[in-house]
C-alpha cells in the first residue's frame, strides 16, 4: 500500500495512550497526532460517561480543555448531532432494496442524484449528508466483498482516495462506526477498507479510536486471509495492514505472530513481525528470526511445517524482489551469519609446538559467546535447504562454507558445533563446487582428526566428533550410505532427503584422502573407551565406531586386537544400560567363533580370557568358594554383561558347532590341528554367582532394558534347572510383602550369631535344641544375601537332625532358610548339601562329590543317609535337588553331543582319507541321539523307582509278587552304600511319641509319601515318555492304590495300557490289569470302560492259550481286578460272568478225576451267572460260602487248579456283593 506512505499514522506512544485512557499523555500529543484521535474523543467528553468517580470527571474536564482549542472539534460535534436512529433505518432500506435489485447500483434511499462527483457533494454537503454519503459508499463495497467469493478487487472511490478531505472522511467513517455497530461490524468494515487506497491509513485510525477492537480487528482479518499472502496482491495488502496496525500496537505483535501461526494463514506476516520485533533486552545467543522459523520448520506440528515449506518454495519461484518478506528475510540471516563469522587468527595453536603449513594459513576461529548463534544458524539453514527446499544463492553458499570450516573454542558448544558442521557437509555436498572450496574442506576435516582428543579432553564431554568421523568412515568402507544418513537426520535433529548418490564425492574423500579402513582400525583401538557408560550419554561414541568395525569385520582382515578394549569398556558401564552394548556383544562374539573367510579360517577376533572374568566376579557376593559377602568394585552392569557375554558365547559355541566343521581340508595335517574355539572351563562357571545375578537384575529390568529377558533365555536353555517353576515361587515368597515386613523387625543388631556358634550349636542337638531354634528364628530374619555367610554351617550341619530326639521344628526352619539360600546360590549350595547327607558310617570313606559329578550322575542325590527318606523337610530338599541336577543333566548331555560332534566328523573325514581302519564302520548322527535319549530316558526312570521303594513301608519286604515287576534286589538297596535299619529308626521315634505308625495319615511315610507323588506328578507332565518307562518296567503291586490316587497325571496310563497288555511277558500283562482296575476305580471314564473291555477281552484269550502253570500264574492276581471293573462299569458284568463260567469249566476240567465235588461247583457257577440276586439272602450269605472253602482245603489245597477254581467262586460272590451294596 504504497499510496498511503505520506500519510500520518498513529503512534504507538498515542495508541497506548488511548488504550489506557491517559490524559496526561494525551495532553502531551502534536496537534497532527491528536487530529488523528478526535472522533473517540469528541464522543468521550460529550457522551454520558458509566464511570462517575471524581477521577474521571477530572480528566473529563482535562479533555475537554484539550478539545477547547482544536477547530475540527465543531465539525464532529455536529455530526454526532445528526439522528443516527432515522439513518440506521434508511441505510436497512437501501440494503433491502440493492438486495432485491440483485446488486446493482440504482436508486439510493441514503443519496438522492448527485449533482456533481462525490469529492465535491461531499465539501458541499452539511453533517448528515456527509454521513449518508460515507455510509453509501461503504455499505456498496461491503456488499460488493460479500458477493465476490473470496476474489479480490480494488475499489476506485473519490472519497477514500481524495488526498484533502481524508482526514474528515475518517471522522465520519470513525463515528459511522461507533453509533451504528450493528449495521456496520467492525471486522467487516475492516475487510472492506483492504478494497479502497489508503485503507491501511483508514483501518488504523478507525482501530486507534476503538482501542479495544485491536485483537478482534486482527483475528478477523488473518482468518480471512490467504494461506499463502505473498501470491496475490490482497495477500500482500492484508500483510501491509496487519503489519502497520502492529506497528501501531507493537506489544501486541507476538501475540498476533501466533495467531498467524495457529490459523496458518499470511506466512510473510509472521515473517515480517519478527523482522520489526525489537525486543527490550538483546539476547546475545539467538536472534528472533532464528528462534521463530527454527520453530516453525523444526517443530513438532507437521501442519504448520508444511505451511511455512510452501511459503518459501513459492517465495523462490517469483523473481528477487527487495520489496519481498522472504527475501528480506533471507538478507537478514545473511547479514547475522556474517556478523558472526570469525575475523581474527585461531587462538589455539595445534598440540605440537611447531607451526605447520595450516597453522599459519590464516584459519581464524570462532569466538565462544557466537559458537551458540552459529549453531542455531547451520540447523536453520539445515532446515531451509533439507525441509523448506531453499536453494542457497552464491553468497550464501560461500558465507556458509565459511562458517561451518571456522574453528571454534574446545567447549561442549564448540564440539556440538562441529559436529553439526560435519553433519551439514555430508547432507549438502552441493555447498563445495570448486577445487578451492574441496581444499578447504580437506584441511578442515584434517584439523578435526587431529584436535579431536583436545576438544575431548579440554571440553569435558564423553561424546566428541571424533567418534563420528570414524563412524562416518566406517559406514562409507562398507557402503552403508543409508546408516550415514540416519546418523546425519539423527545429528541435526530433522528429517530431510538425502540421495545416497549426493555423498560419492564425500566417499571419495574419506576413503582415499582421509581414513583408509586400515587408519580406520589402527585409529578406534587407540580411542579410549567412554567412562561410567550409560543411557544418560547421549551422541556417537566409541562404542559405535567399534561396533560398525566389528560388523564390517575390520578389526580380523587387518589383524587388530580389539578384545582389551571391549574388555575395558564392559568394564566401564553403568545403569541405566546403553542400548548399544547388548549388540556390541553379540557381534563381538560372532567374530570370535565365525572366520572373516574359508580362505583364511584363523581370522577370529580373541575371546576374553577366564582370568579377565574371574577378576570381575572376584569379591562379589557369592562369588568364590568362601562366599564371603565382600561387595566387588565392579559395578552389577559389568557383571551382568559379563555374564551375558559367557552364556551367549557357550550356546553361539554350540549352535556354530556344524559350521565349524564345515572348511575346507586341504591336508591331513590340518585335519588333525583345526584350531576350534574353546569353551569355558566348568570350574569357571562354578564360581560366577549366576542366580544372585538374576536376582538382582530382577529388581533393575527398568534400568537395564533388555538384558534381564536376555539373561532368562539363555539360562532357560543352559541352565534349566536354574529356572524351575518352584524356585520363582519360592523367590516370591521369600522377596514378598510378608518377609519384607518379618525383617522390619530386626532392627538390633545385639542379637547377632556367629557361623561359629550356630556349628556348636548343632554339634549339642538335641540338648542345645531351645538355643538353636532361637538362632534359626533370627536367621529367618535376614535376607537371603546376609544368610549367605551361615551357609556352610546349615548345610554342614544337617545330618546331625536325623536323630531320634531333634524336634520337629528344628529341620523345618532348617528348610525354609535352606529355600532362602537357594535363591541366590542353588548350585554350590547343593553341592554341600550332597555332601553333608552322605550316610555317616566309619567303615566307608566318604567321597566329596563337585558339581561335573551331579551332573554327570544325578542319582548320586539318592545315595544318602536312609534317615533321609523318613524326614520329610530334609527329603523335601532331596527332591528339590534330585529335580534341578536331573533337568541339568539334560542340559549337559546336550551340550557334550553338540561339542563331540565336530570330532566324530573329524574322524569320518580322515577315515575318508584313509587313515580310518579298515571294516570299522562310521557312527551316524542319529545314533549318538538315540543314545544320549535312551541314557535320560534309564537315568529319569531309575530316579522313579527308587523313588517308589522309598514310599514303601519298611516292614514289607521289598520282593513282591511274581508280577509285582521289580528285581531280586530293588534299586534303592543297590544305591545304598551302608544300610541301617529305618524300621529300628522309625521304633524309636515312636518310643519317644514324636512319630506316627507307618499306616497312619500323620506320619512321617506318609509326608514323605506325598512328596514324591508331587515330584513324579511334575516328572510325568514335563515328560509322559518317563510315565510310559515306569509302567512298562513295573513297580510293586503295593504301590498301586497310592500312585494312583497320589499322582494326578497318571491317567495318561490309559494311553498305553492296551500297548502294555499286547506284551509277550505274563508279569507285564499282569501288572497293566492291576493298574487299569485303580484307574477305573479312580477314572471312572468312557476311555477307562474301552479299556476296561478290552482288558476282560485279554484275560478271555489268554484262557485259551496259557498252560495249566501260567493259567495259574496269570488268573489268581488278576481276578480280584475283574471286581473293580465291574464296580466301576456295571455293563461289563455280563461278560466278566461269562469269563469266570469259561474259567472254571476249564479248570474244574483239569481236576474232575480228583474229587466228585467239582460238578456240582461248575452248577453253582452257573447258578451265579444266571440269578445273582437270589443268592445273597439276609443272613445267609456267610454260610454258603463257608463250605467250598473247608472243601477246597481239604480236597485240593496245593493243587493249582483247585484253588483256582475256588477263587473263581469268590471273585463271584465279591461281584455280586459289590453290585448289592452299590445299588
Amino acid at each position: 500500500m504504497s499510496e498511503s506512505a505520506g500519510l500520518q499514522f498513529v503512534s504507538p506512544y498515542a495508541f497506548e495512550a488511548m488504550q489506557k485512557v491517559d490524559v496526561v499523555r494525551l495532553a502531551a500529543l502534536s496537534d497532527p497526532e491528536l487530529r488523528l484521535l478526535l472522533p473517540c474523543l469528541v464522543r468521550m467528553a460529550l457522551c454520558a460517561p458509566a464511570d462517575q468517580s471524581q477521577s474521571w470527571a477530572q480528566d473529563k474536564k482535562l479533555i475537554l480543555r484539550l478539545l477547547s482549542g482544536v477547530e475540527a472539534v465543531n465539525s464532529i460535534v455536529a455530526l454526532l448531532s445528526v439522528d443516527f436512529h432515522a439513518l440506521e433505518q434508511d441505510a436497512r432500506k437501501e440494503q433491502q432494496l440493492r438486495h432485491k435489485a440483485g446488486g446493482s447500483n440504482g436508486e439510493s434511499i441514503l443519496v438522492s442524484q448527485l449533482q456533481h462527483g462525490l469529492t465535491l457533494e461531499f465539501e458541499h454537503s452539511d453533517p448528515l449528508r456527509r454521513l449518508r454519503l460515507a455510509l453509501s459508499e461503504l455499505l456498496a463495497i461491503m456488499n460488493k466483498v460479500a458477493d465476490s467469493n473470496g476474489e479480490w478487487f480494488l475499489k476506485s472511490s473519490e472519497l477514500f482516495e481524495s488526498p484533502v478531505y481524508l482526514e474528515e472522511v475518517a471522522d465520519v467513517l470513525c463515528i459511522l462506526q461507533a453509533e451504528l455497530p450493528s449495521l456496520l461490524p467492525i471486522i467487516d468494515v475492516a475487510e472492506a477498507l483492504l478494497h479502497v487506497r489508503n485503507g491501511d491509513w483508514f483501518l488504523c485510525l478507525l482501530v486507534a479510536n476503538v482501542p479495544d477492537s485491536f485483537n478482534e480487528v486482527c483475528r478477523g482479518l488473518i482468518k480471512n486471509g490467504e494461506r499463502q499472502d505473498e501470491e496475490s496482491m490482497g495477500g500482500r495488502r492484508r500483510t501491509e495492514a496487519l503489519r502497520q496496525l502492529c506497528q501501531m500496537n507493537p506489544s501486541q505483535a507476538l501475540n498476533i505472530r501466533a495467531m498467524v501461526v495457529e490459523e496458518c494463514h499470511l506466512p510473510g506476516l509472521g515473517v515480517a513481525l519478527t523482522l520489526d520485533y525489537k525486543p527490550d533486552t538483546a539476547d546475545d545467543a539467538v536472534s528472533p528470526l532464528v528462534s521463530y522459523v527454527s520453530g516453525l520448520l523444526l517443530g513438532t506440528n507437521g501442519k504448520v511445517r508444511t505451511w511455512f515449506s510452501m511459503f518459501i518454495r513459492n517465495g523462490q519461484q517469483r523473481k528477487r524482489e527487495s520489496s519481498s518478506v522472504l527475501w528480506q528475510m533471507r538478507r537478514q540471516l545473511l547479514l547475522e551469519l556474517v556478523a558472526i563469522l570469525p575475523r581474527s587468527r585461531s587462538t589455539h595453536e595445534p598440540n605440537d609446538s611447531v607451526e605447520d603449513a595450516e597453522s599459519s594459513s590464516g584459519y581464524s576461529g570462532l569466538r565462544e559467546e557466537h559458537v551458540v548463534k552459529a549453531s542455531a544458524l547451520l540447523r536453520l539453514y539445515c532446515a531451509l535447504m533439507g525441509i523448506a527446499g531453499l536453494r542457497p544463492t552464491d553468497e550464501e553458499a560461500e558465507q556458509l562454507l565459511q562458517l561451518m570450516t571456522s574453528r571454534p573454542p574446545a567447549t561442549p558448544a564448540g564440539v556440538r558445533f562441529v559436529s553439526l558442521s560435519f553433519c551439514k557437509l555430508l547432507a549438502f555436498p552441493t555447498l563445495v563446487s570448486t577445487p578451492e572450496q574441496e581444499q578447504l574442506m580437506v584441511m578442515w576435516l584434517s584439523w578435526m582428526i587431529k584436535e579431536e582428543e583436545y576438544f575431548e579432553s579440554a571440553a569435558g564431554v564423553a561424546a566428541s566428533f571424533g567418534e563420528m568421523l570414524l563412524l562416518v568412515a566406517m559406514y562409507f568402507h562398507s557402503n552403508q550410505l543409508s546408516a550415514i544418513i540416519e546418523l546425519v537426520c539423527s545429528t541435526l535433529g530433522m528429517k530431510i532427503a538425502i540421495k545416497p548418490s549426493s555423498l560419492s564425492k564425500m566417499k571419495t574423500i574419506f576413503t582415499q584422502e582421509i581414513f583408509t579402513e586400515q587408519v580406520v582400525t589402527a585409529h578406534a583401538v587407540r580411542v579410549a573407551v567412554t567412562n561410567n557408560l550409560s543411557a544418560n550419554i547421549t551422541g556417537f561414541l566409541p562404542i559405535h565406531c567399534i561396533y560398525q568395525l566389528l560388523r564390517s569385520r575390520a578389526f580380523t582382515k587387518h589383524k587388530v586386537s580389539i578384545k582389551d578394549w571391549i574388555y575395558r569398556q564392559l568394564c566401564e558401564t553403568s545403569t541405566p544400560l546403553h542400548t548399544q552394548l547388548l549388540p556390541l556383544i553379540d557381534v563381538y562374539i560372532n567374530s570370535i567363533l565365525t572366520p572373516a573367510s574359508k580362505a583364511n579360517p584363523e581370522a577370529t577376533n580373541q575371546p576374553i580370557t577366564e582370568q579377565e572374568i574371574l577378576t570381575v566376579y572376584q569379591g562379589s557376593t557369592a562369588g568364590g568358594e568362601g562366599g564371603r559377602a565382600v561387595r566387588s568394585r565392579y559395578s552389577i552392569t559389568t557383571q551382568l554383561l559379563i555374564l551375558y557375554y559367557i552364556l551367549s558365547y557357550e550356546e553361539a559355541l554350540l549352535s556354530n558347532t556344524k559350521q565349524l566343521g564345515t572348511f575346507i581340508v586341504f591336508s591331513i595335517e590340518e585335519a588333525l590341528m583345526q584350531r576350534k574355539p574353546k569353551s569355558y572351563s566348568a570350574i569357571l562357571m562354578d564360581q560366577i554367582p549366576i542366580k544372585y545375578l538374576i536376582t538382582q537384575a530382577q529388581g533393575l529390568q527398568q534400568e537395564l532394558g533388555g538384558l534381564h529377558s536376555a539373561l532368562l533365555r539363555l539360562l532357560a536353555t543352559n541352565y534349566p534347572h536354574l529356572c524351575m517353576v518352584e524356585d520363582w515361587v519360592c523367590e516370591e515368597e521369600v522377596t514378598g510383602t510378608l518377609p519384607l515386613l518379618r525383617r522390619m523387625l530386626l532392627t538390633s543388631n545385639t542379637c547377632r550369631y556367629s557361623q561359629t556358634q550356630l556349628h556348636d550349636a548343632f554339634q549339642k542337638v538335641p540338648s542345645s535344641g531351645p538355643r538353636l531354634m532361637r538362632m534359626l528364628d533370627h536367621l529367618t530374619l535376614l535376607s537371603a544375601g546376609d544368610l549367605i555367610p551361615y551357609a556352610e554351617a546349615l548345610t554342614g550341619s544337617m545330618g546331625l537332625l536325623l536323630g531320634p530326639s531333634v524336634p520337629r521344628r528344628i529341620p523345618q526352619t532348617l528348610n525354609k532358610l535352606w529355600m532362602v539360600l537357594n535363591t541366590v546360590m542353588p548350585r554350590r549350595l547343593w553341592v554341600m548339601t550332597v555332601n553333608a547327607l552322605q550316610p555317616s558310617v566309619k567303615m566307608l570313606r566318604q567321597q566329596r562329590y563337585i558339581q561335573n559329578d551331579l551332573m554327570v550322575d544325578p542319582l548320586i542325590v539318592l545315595r544318602c543317609d536312609q534317615r533321609v527318606y523318613r524326614c520329610p523337610p530334609l527329603m523335601d530338599i532331596v527332591l528339590h535337588m534330585l529335580n534341578g541336577y536331573l533337568l541339568a543333566s539334560k542340559a549337559y548331555l546336550n551340550s557334550h553331543l553338540k561339542e563331540t560332534a565336530d570330532f566324530d566328523r573329524q574322524s569320518q573325514t580322515i577315515s575318508n582319507l584313509g587313515l580310518g581302519q579298515a571294516g570299522q564302520p562310521d557312527t551316524p548322527e542319529v545314533t549318538r541321539e538315540e543314545l544320549k535319549n535312551a541314557l535320560l530316558a534309564a537315568q529319569d526312570s531309575a530316579a522313579v523307582q527308587i523313588l517308589l521303594e522309598v514310599c514303601l513301608p519298611t516292614s514289607e519286604v521289598q520282593t513282591g509278587p511274581p508280577g509285582a515287576g521289580g528285581d531280586a534286589e530293588s534299586l534303592l538297596q543297590s544305591m545304598r552304600a551302608a544300610p541301617v535299619s529305618i524300621k529300628q529308626e522309625e521304633g524309636a521315634r515312636r518310643a519317644e511319641g514324636e512319630g506316627e505308625p507307618d499306616g497312619g495319615l500323620l506320619s512321617d511315610l506318609r509326608e514323605v509319601q506325598c512328596l514324591i507323588c508331587c515330584l513324579l506328578h511334575q516328572m510325568f507332565i514335563a515328560d509322559p515318555n518317563i510315565a510310559k518307562l515306569v509302567h512298562f518296567q513295573g513297580y510293586p503291586q503295593a504301590l498301586l492304590p497310592l500312585t494312583v490316587a497320589g499322582i494326578p497325571s497318571i491317567h495318561i496310563c490309559l494311553d498305553f495300557i492296551p500297548e502294555l497288555l499286547a506284551q509277550p511277558q505274563l508279569e507285564k500283562q499282569i501288572f497293566a490289569i492291576q493298574l487299569l482296575s485303580h484307574l477305573c476305580t479312580q477314572y471312572a471314564l468312557p476311555k477307562s470302560l474301552s479299556v476296561a473291555r478290552l482288558a476282560v477281552s485279554v484275560m478271555a484269550t489268554l484262557l485259551t492259550v496259557l498252560t495249566r502253570a501260567k493259567r495259574f500264574s496269570f488268573f489268581m492276581p488278576t481276578l480280584p481286578c475283574l471286581v473293580a471293573f465291574c464296580q466301576a462299569f456295571p455293563p461289563l458284568y455280563d461278560d466278566v460272568a461269562t469269563l469266570l463260567v469259561q474259567l472254571g469249566q476249564v479248570c474244574a476240567s483239569d481236576v474232575s478225576t480228583k474229587t466228585r465235588d467239582i460238578d456240582p461247583l461248575i452248577t453253582r457257577l452257573q447258578y451265579l451267572k444266571e440269578k445273582p440276586q437270589e443268592v445273597l439272602v439276609p443272613g445267609g450269605d456267610k454260610s454258603k460260602l463257608s463250605l467250598p472253602q473247608r472243601a477246597a482245603e481239604e480236597l485240593g489245597g496245593a493243587d493249582p487248579d483247585v484253588q483256582l477254581c475256588y477263587r473263581i467262586e469268590a471273585t463271584f460272590m465279591d461281584i455280586i456283593s459289590t453290585s448289592q451294596h452299590g445299588l
